[in-house]
């Protein structure tokens, strides 16, 4: 038996985030779909906090 709070504590599916940069493994930067690096847009560092890449270690930052 579930107990009645978990069938609302959970969301029923998980949504899917959608970034608006991506990672160019040659110049080993999050970049904007205009070709700036991602650290470069204010806007979207305020939105989404940092632009952590996976290049290196968990803890890289694109600075």
């Amino acid at each position: 038996m579930q107990p009645f709070t978990l069938k609302y504590a959970f969301p029923g599916g998980i949504a899917q985030a959608v970034t608006p940069y991506h990672f160019d493994p040659a110049r080993q930067l999050n970049m904007l779909p205009d070709g700036r690096p991602a650290v470069s847009d204010p806007d979207l560092l305020l939105a989404v906090g940092t632009t952590t890449s996976t290049a290196g270690s968990a803890t890289h930052f694109d600075d």
